[in-house]
């Protein structure tokens, strides 16, 4: 592609192609009308024989700027359109109405998305009907390769296009014809990210395609359907969405158990009844001498954290399942250009050869420890600050209602905790954007390690953001009924705010105000239609959905022994929540770019974490409980030897998790099996690719 390609020379003829843009076509004008599916005129031709089609598929929109001049457009069209051997991105182009108008829409000939194909790692079917690792030189052997709509993905198609334009560099110093001196390419200039800067693009985005999307919603969120559509779920928005649906599914699914035993503890226990009630009236729970109700506790506990294990090791087999499904079970680890948000010193990359822009790595370092690090830790202080005011104002609140004993200061008691949710919600939405800032300050060159850090800092601060005060209870404060009232009033609560704010909010501003805007008939023109598209707002990513279950798991899997109902909301609230995500990511945003992955990432390992820590967690919970303690001191144990109890136990169920996950394996042995198959031929096939230029 062109990200590597013509590194060494090459660069006059680049220059030369490019220059003379502006006399392809007189007077600025294009033949051809863009129309859904369409042949031949107006796109910029292909150099490849095997390419040439009749049918184009418009994949990606740009979006000029308003000032944009003729000649800049015609230049940035040559530019997409040119040979990658010559600088240019090997795609296709077409300027929609003429060269005055500010979009310009971007397809991909088939050479050029099977190259891509090659370079990102995908697996595709071979003859056999196996999935092999993709090569360009064989690609004969592979089933529907001459298709590519129906070898590749729509998301995949769209997102190679995506990999072209940002892996574009200027191959030699460039003036860009109608923007100023100042908006010149220097060289190994990362040319999309520059005229972003210069403001000749302003948006890149994928097109939605009608039918698909129309048959997509019908099978996933607006019939009474039980199983999610997740294999077109993946060819429409990509691995990455479809892997969070997936686990959405699993997770939602594998709530069933905990949440019939929480019903049934809830049921057959008075003291776990009278708990549930006095956590929503906020009054104190009163101990009885009731064996049941700590025994549903126990049993609560020790389920949770088997739980937590089983579930996370199915959800790793089924995940490597899909993954071999999808393509994406070996994808390529390369030395890839750097991601278009990098800079540095132009200079030689001494483990690639090739120019690009260097940063020394203690640099980097030093900014995170002078700059990240004590950031992160002021937002912590803000998390400790809002904490010292929960604390401040249910004492308050409780001394009102010690004194009036009403149904108003019955009703205040849940101020403080209402008010401690906005807050940490708000400081979290802050956090982010600075999160990101700081990360991109970091200045990191790889696109994984940049997504890496910039996740691992959201990870330390919403668990320490939801789950601070709820240690400090448990641990320091040893205040079990405010434990319970908390948790009920974040479960409550924050399921009521994330619905509102994630939907209805969202539907509200969609349906009576943004689209009025977007209202088209079967005439109107098909460049107006995908200037419509770019009305919606740009989807925010899978961040805060991902978020959001890490926090529920958490909840779950850590305090659930306290207040057993906790899956039982956690169940109808996300059953709810598949479809009204389903509905979003639709409806109410722009169709995202996703790349192809292999599993979750980093998330997974962030849920097997707390799962891990749950162990701690639940056994400590235990050892608060005033009857059981009563009951080991009657059976003559002293303090310490609970304490020492507590803790044997507890490493006994850590050896009990660590034993399940052993003989629970990540991948069934069949994926493992094809894993290792794929891996042989790739290097056998990379072994004849070697052998070939010697024996020339």
């Amino acid at each position: 592609m062109s990200k590597a390609g013509a590194d060494e020379g090459g660069g006059g003829s680049s220059e030369k192609a490019l220059q003379q843009a502006e006399d392809e076509t007189p007077e600025g004008k294009f033949p051809g009308k863009l129309s859904a599916v369409i042949s031949g005129p107006g796109w910029t031709k292909v150099t490849c024989p095997c390419c040439a089609t009749e049918r184009v598929e418009p994949l990606v929109l740009v979006k000029l700027g308003a000032n944009v001049r003729p000649e800049t457009k015609r230049w940035l069209i040559k530019l997409i359109g040119a040979s990658q051997k010559d600088g240019g991105a090997g795609l296709l182009a077409h300027p929609g109405e003429d060269a005055s108008g500010n979009i310009v829409v971007v397809s991909a000939p088939r050479c050029t998305l099977l190259r891509a194909a090659e370079e990102l790692g995908l697996c595709k079917t071979y003859q056999s009907g196996d999935m092999e690792a993709f090569s360009y030189n064989d690609r004969d052997n592979f089933k529907d390769s001459d298709n590519t709509e129906v070898f590749l993905t729509l998301a995949e198609r769209q997102f190679m296009v995506k990999y072209e334009l940002d892996g574009l560099r200027a191959q030699r110093d460039l003036r860009i014809p109608g923007l100023t001196d100042g908006c010149a390419l220097q060289n190994r200039d990362n040319v999309w990210q520059k005229l972003g800067s210069a403001g000749v693009i302003v948006d890149t985005f994928p097109l939605h395609n009608p039918e698909q999307l129309k048959e997509l919603s019908e099978a996933w969120y607006s019939g009474n359907q039980l199983v999610q559509p997740l294999d077109s779920v993946n060819g429409y928005f990509g691995s990455s969405v479809a892997f969070y649906f997936s686990f959405l599914d699993f997770y939602t699914w594998s709530l069933l158990p905990p949440a019939i035993l929480g019903l049934s503890i809830t049921y057959f226990s008075g003291e776990a009844q009278k708990e549930v009630v006095d956590s929503v009236s906020g009054a104190q729970v009163e101990e009885e001498d009731e064996d049941h109700g700590h025994s549903g506790h126990m049993i609560q506990a020790v389920f949770s954290m088997l739980w937590s294990t089983v579930f996370m090791e199915m959800w790793k087999r089924r995940s490597s399942s899909l993954s071999y499904r999808w393509g994406t079970l070996h994808l390529a680890e390369r030395f890839a250009e750097p991601r278009p948000g990098f800079h540095g010193d132009l200079g030689v990359n001494p483990v690639t050869g090739r120019v690009e822009p260097l940063f020394p790595g203690w640099q980097r370092d030093l900014r995170m420890a002078l700059v990240s690090i004590p950031m992160v830790g002021l937002f912590l202080g803000l998390v400790i600050l809002g904490m010292l005011g929960f604390y401040w104002g249910e004492a308050q609140v409780q001394q009102l209602h010690t004194d009036w004993d009403s149904l108003v200061s019955q009703t205040l008691l849940y101020v403080p905790s209402v008010l401690h949710i906005v807050y940490t919600n708000m400081l979290a939405t802050v956090y982010k954007t600075v999160a990101r800032a700081l990360t991109e300050y970091e200045n990191h060159r790889e696109e994984s390690s940049f997504e890496k850090h910039l996740t691992a800092k959201v990870l330390v601060f919403t668990f320490f953001n939801y789950f601070a005060v709820l240690f400090h209870i448990a641990f320091f404060k040893q205040d079990v009924p405010l434990l319970r009232k908390r948790l009920a009033s974040l479960l409550i609560v924050t399921q009521l705010v994330n619905q509102v704010t994630e939907v209805a909010i969202p539907f509200l501003v969609d349906r009576f105000i943004s689209a009025p805007h977007r209202a088209e008939s079967e005439d109107d023109p098909q460049e107006d239609k995908f200037r419509k598209q770019s009305t919606l707002p740009v989807f925010p990513g899978l961040f805060a959905e991902y978020i959001e279950l890490l926090v529920q798991f958490g909840y779950l899997s850590l305090f659930s022994c306290v207040y057993p109902l906790t899956a039982v909301l956690l169940l109808v609230n996300n059953m709810t929540e598949i479809r009204s995500d389903a509905y979003k990511i639709c409806k109410l945003f722009r169709k995202p770019f996703t790349p192809p992955v292999a599993n979750m990432g980093v998330w997974q390992l962030a849920f097997e974490v707390l799962s891990f820590v749950s162990v701690v967690s639940n056994c400590w919970l235990l050892l608060l409980s005033p009857r059981l303690r009563g009951l080991c001191h009657e059976a003559g144990m002293s303090s310490t030897n609970i304490l020492l109890s507590a803790v044997l136990v507890e490493h006994f169920l850590i050896l009990v998790k660590v034993v399940l996950s052993v003989l629970i394996p990540d991948e069934p042995d069949w994926i493992r099996r094809k894993r290792e198959h794929i891996e042989f031929t790739s290097m056998e096939a990379l072994k004849l690719q070697k052998l070939q230029p010697d024996k020339s």
